[in-house]
This record gives C-alpha cells, structure tokens and sequence, in this order.
C-alpha cells in the first residue's frame, strides 16, 4: 500500500482578460486551490478547487493548519476512513464553504494517486460505465459589455455547429422583457432540437419575480433553470418546481449528502448539479450520486470538467459533463498541461493514469501566489 509521505498546496491566481458578469457578480481573476499528495514510492496524485476570486490564502491555510498533518504516515487506499477523520475534524470550521472545498481537493487526490499508482485512468479506477467519451453540454452565454442578443445567439449557435447538441446561457441580470429578447434569439438560431440550459445563478430573491421571468422564458422550452435563488432557500426551489414545467436545477455549492438529501426531500429539484471539487471529494459525490439514483433523479455535475469527465463516465445517473470550450470565462485549463478534447459534442475520455494531466510547472510561475512570508508557491507538510 502507498504511504503519504507529504501534503503540498498552491494558490494560483489567474487573471480574466476581460471581466465578465453574471447576474449578481463581476469577475476579474479566479483563484485556484492546487493540492499534491505525494506517497512514499514517489507517486503523486493531484487535485483542486476552485477558491473563488481573492478567498485562496483561507484555503491554503487549511491545507497547512488544519488537515496536512493528518495525512502524513497514512495509508492512501484508506480513503473512506480519511475522509471521516477530515470531516470530523472541519465540524466545528467548516462542513461546507472553504474548508469543506479544501477536504474536496485532498479527496480528489487521494483517489488520483490511488489510480496513478494503478496505473490507471481515473474513471477505469472509478469502474467505468463507458470508456470511449461521455455527453457534454456547451456552456456560455455570459454577459458582457457589446454582447447583444444576435451576438449571444450567434455564439450559442456555433457551439451547435461543433456538434453540442445542448448548450447553456446565462440569464437573470436584465429585465424580464430583456431576457426575453436575449433567449428568442438564442432559439431562433439554435433550432428547437438543441437542449437549452438556463443558469440564473441564485438572480431572483422572492417566488413572484422568478415567476415573472419563468413565464416568460418558458415558450421557448428551456430544458432546466438552475440556481433561480440562494442555495439556502429551499422553500422557494420547491415552490417553483411546482409552479413552472422547466426543471429547477440546482446543488452546484452545496456541501455533504445530508443537503443533499433536503434538496430531494423537500422537492427542490429533480436535477442535481453536484460538484465534486464543491461537496466533499469524489468519495461524497459517489455517495449523493447514488442517493440520487435511488430516488430516480439525475446528476449533471457542476462545471470542471477535468475531474467530472471521469465522474460522469463512471457514474450511472451522471448525463452531461459541462464543458467550458476556452479560457475567457473559467481558466484553470492554463494551470494544467493537458486539455480534455471535445468531438461532436462528446468529450473524448483520457487515456493516461488519473486524472490524465499535471500542473504546468511553468504556469504556476507566473500565476502561483507567494504570500507574505513563505519561502514559495509551495506549501508542504511532512
């Protein structure tokens, strides 16, 4: 078995070159939380999460402070007992936000270098429902300064031209009518067969203005509506669910198979979103994944594609992986050194050990963060 021998983390921040808005936020750089879990016989196994724009500095000294030491003198194939020896001691921190994302990232490596030291691609490891490619949704649509309807559909189109048989655009910021312009557009250009995935992102506070918005979006058959309030608000996620026929999809910030199962209870969605760099590691989204399965409900993972390719082909209620097709939106894809490749709206499964990539060496030496007072980018434990 392999032993840990060392803990490592890494904040990159990497700037956007144009901010970009979504209807409560402005984003101008993402920061990253990079974690290494290196064993004794020299295997390494990676992972990440995302540390939103200026929070990666909290993350890290969760690494440092809080669970490194832990690990150290460990089994790695140990992976559920790990995980409960993490999470009981992040109780009385963090059971979801930061330090849950943290616990993500160390899971997510504890199962890379697991795969690694097999030497074999992570959803093999995971035992595959598929091994050739997986569905994948084109995502997008976001708004930005000079992006008009035409300019939305036309980008929103293209994606279908590359084969994307289902794409995603934000909405929420403009008005009811401004919405309206903005989604008849995108339908007009991408026919009536293409899925149509609408991402509100937590826009509307109160049941009538979602149904304000719904009535109106809802002749042009959008396939879900994700996020319409706060994550917090289940009440009003159930209330809309059975108000409006469009799914209410949601789940992509919440932590740990108990919200999860509120989420189902309470019929908030039929649609989980789950994020395995979000809701405690591989080992709980396999968890809520198969929660959701026993009720008949679907999961379509939120984002981050490099790790839910392998996720999805694994998993069997997992439908689409949400593919961001550059780096002017979500750009981790510039701290890695290999890129997931899109066919025909499918994204082709890797073929190397793990998660079939690493971190660019080169990269992290413009974008790694030196804080104060650190001799590095790098922050072991040992």
């Amino acid at each position: 078995m392999a032993t840990i021998e060392s803990v490592s983390v890494c904040i990159a921040r990497v700037p956007l070159a144009n901010p970009v808005t979504f209807s409560t936020r402005q984003v101008k750089a993402r920061e990253y939380c990079l974690v290494k879990v290196r064993s004794t016989d020299g295997q390494e196994g990676l992972g990440y999460c995302y540390a939103v724009n200026s929070a990666g500095r909290l993350l890290s000294v969760a690494v440092t402070d809080l669970f490194g030491a832990r690990l150290v003198g460990q089994e790695s194939l140990r992976v559920e007992g790990l995980w409960s020896e993490l999470y009981q001691e992040a109780l009385l921190l963090g059971r979801a936000g930061g330090v849950m994302r943290v616990l993500s990232a160390i899971d997510i490596a504890l199962w890379d270098l697991n795969a690694r030291t097999a030497n074999l691609p992570l959803y093999q490891y995971l035992g595959a429902k598929t091994l050739g490619r997986v569905p994948a949704y084109a995502s997008g649509g976001y708004y930005q300064p000079g992006k008009t309807p035409d300019k939305l559909a036309q980008e929103m189109e293209q994606h279908v031209r590359e084969g994307f048989r289902a794409v995603k655009m934000k909405v929420g910021l403009e008005s009811a009518a401004g919405e309206r312009k903005r989604i008849a557009a995108v339908r007009e250009a991408i026919g009536d067969d293409v899925r149509l995935m609408l991402d509100a992102n937590n826009a509307w506070r109160d049941l009538p203005t979602a149904l304000e918005y719904m009535r109106v979006l809802e002749p042009y058959n959008p396939f879900w509506i994700e996020e319409p309030f706060s994550p917090d608000d289940i009440a009003n996620h159930a209330r809309l669910a059975r108000a409006t026929r469009v799914t209410v999809a949601t789940g992509e910030i919440e932590a740990g198979r108990w919200r999860f199962k509120d989420l189902i209870e309470q019929g908030a969605t039929t649609l989980l979103q789950t994020d395995a760099t979000v809701c405690g590691g591989i080992t709980e989204f396999r968890r809520i994944a198969a929660m959701a399965d026993s009720h008949g409900l679907t999961v379509a993972p939120h984002a981050w594609h490099d790790v839910h390719v392998h996720l999805v082909a694994a998993t069997p209620n997992a439908t689409y992986v949400e593919w961001m097709p550059d780096d002017h939106i979500v750009n981790f894809r510039r701290v890695i050194d290999r890129q997931l490749v899109a066919d025909n709206g499918d994204l082709l499964l890797p073929k190397l050990p793990g998660l079939g990539f690493r971190f660019d060496d080169a990269a992290l030496e413009e974008f790694g963060v030196v804080y104060p007072g650190a001799e590095g980018r790098w922050q072991t434990v040992r």
